[in-house]
């Protein structure tokens, strides 16, 4: 029996309004989920603008599919985003004339199916596979990275203050059998950190940083962005919904260098840098309102950030 798509449309308002949508215009959104933001854009640029929606994950797009099914000037395409120069160029078009949206965050939906394996409060297989038509999965990376890469990847994607004592217990438990359950490697975690008062479970970091590895989150961004700077006409907005520091910090600065004027050493007489590419719509990230807080507490993480191509 398929379980119902469940997805909460995160800053719904304020990620579409800051590209400033307009009829005629060309659009791109990179995370179709359940079809919110899609929904608001295809709404502001009908009749005559497009609107190009990514996703790798069947689920949303069988449910986004039919939520938009009365929408003609709407393609969605089974792609990463990280393919978006590929795909655009076989749909036969240049340039992202109005804007394009990254909502970077996992679906309700992803996080809470059970078989997915996203969750450490439901027994499921070691996964946390977007697409699921990829091999590599987070059985992969407990059982066969070394010590010395889960302590990295703890550290770097998780922040996890106790990496070395986890990657160490992983690997002295894999040695007897394999860690196959999500609640496999809760418990492991639960059971060799100390107890800290904190309102998060002593998994969720290192939960968190399995998954970035798994996915390639933070690189798919990074060349993402990079590569939308290339596709978009001059005018044309960048929306990015980030859920985590390190999201968020990595739009910032990729933001930030290509909005200022010169990079050069500051003992360079004379500054050979090209024109700056961006123009910073909000200094400081815009977070979601008392309402949409109160409607889904997990808005609290997210932080929006937009900026026009000059």
């Amino acid at each position: 029996m398929e379980t119902e798509f469940k997805h909460y449309t995160v800053m719904l308002n304020e990620a579409v309004d800051i590209m400033e949508c307009q009829n005629g215009k060309i659009y791109v959104d990179c995370t179709l989920g359940g079809g919110g933001h899609s929904e608001l854009i295809l709404k502001k640029i009908s009749p005559d603008g497009r609107l190009i929606s990514f996703d790798i994950d069947d689920d949303a797009i069988n449910a986004a599919s039919k939520r938009l099914e009365n929408y003609k000037n709407l393609t969605i395409v089974k792609n990463s985003y990280v393919n978006l120069k590929q795909v655009l160029s076989e749909l036969g078009i240049e340039k992202i004339t109005g804007g394009i949206l990254f909502d970077l965050g996992a679906s309700y939906h992803q996080l809470t199916k059970q078989e997915r394996g996203f969750s450490f409060s439901k027994e499921a297989p070691l996964d946390m596979r977007f697409n699921q038509d990829n091999d590599f999965s987070a059985y992969d990376v407990v059982n066969t990275y070394s010590e010395e890469d889960l302590v990295r990847i703890f550290s770097e994607y998780g922040e996890e203050h106790f990496s070395k004592r986890i990657a160490r217990t992983i690997v002295e438990q894999r040695k007897i059998a394999p860690l196959k359950t999500t609640t496999e490697l809760a418990n492991l975690i639960v059971n060799c950190t100390p107890r800290v008062k904190s309102n998060i479970h002593p998994a969720t970091r290192v939960f968190q940083a399995i998954r970035i590895e798994v996915n390639q989150e933070l690189k798919n961004v990074k060349s993402a962005l990079e590569d939308c700077l290339d596709l978009l006409e001059v005018g044309a907005i960048i929306s990015v919904i980030s859920f985590h520091s390190l999201e968020d910090r990595l739009v910032k600065q990729i933001f930030k260098y290509h909005s200022q004027r010169c990079h050069c050493d500051k003992t360079q007489m004379i500054c050979h840098c090209p024109p700056p590419k961006l123009e910073l719509i909000n200094k400081k990230p815009i977070i979601a309102g008392e309402k949409e807080l109160g409607e889904n507490p997990p808005s609290r993480s997210a932080k929006l950030r937009g900026a026009r191509r000059v």
